[in-house]
């Protein structure tokens, strides 16, 4: 009864937190293997026109939530259309992999974006290094957009 209850609340928690994706798949094991594993994920976003744009690598940390951190230049054309509600499509690990769709918020938490950084620095030795790691003092100052996306497989 306990367990229900609490599976109860938390599913509660889920739809006021991402209301779209009440009945979402959890990720299959597999994928969330890959995400653990993987160096990449190809991203792409919805254009105007409605066709998808071209895929990008992206680094990226993946927490065991079905949730995703990365960054961008706020410039970029993915940073434009995750502002205009575009969805992520995401590929894990090779452009051919497991594809995902996500729904990207961006975040501005310094501590949250410093910790990102930290675990930038265990997976990538050029982040370690200093090279595109996330830094909070960037992302207050404009030069970097920073986003938590939460994860469903794609239909």
């Amino acid at each position: 009864m306990t367990r229900w209850i609490v599976g109860s609340a938390l599913a509660v928690l889920a739809c006021c937190v991402y209301p779209d994706s009440a009945a979402a798949a959890e990720l299959p094991v597999e994928t969330r293997e890959l995400l653990r594993t993987s160096d990449y994920i190809y991203t792409a976003t919805r254009r105007k026109n409605g066709e998808r744009s071209s895929l990008a690598p992206v680094w990226f940390y993946y927490s065991d939530g079905d949730e995703l951190f990365f960054t961008t230049s706020p410039t970029s054309w993915k940073a434009k259309r995750l502002a205009n509600g575009s969805p992520l499509f995401v590929w894990v690990g090779e452009k051919d992999g497991p594809h995902l769709i996500g729904e990207a918020r961006e975040v501005t938490d310094p501590a949250l974006i410093d910790r990102m950084g930290d675990a930038y620095n265990d997976k990538y030795w050029m982040a370690w290094l200093g090279f595109f790691r996330p830094r909070s003092g960037r992302v207050s100052e404009g030069k970097t957009k920073a986003y938590v996306v939460k994860l469903t497989p794609a239909d």
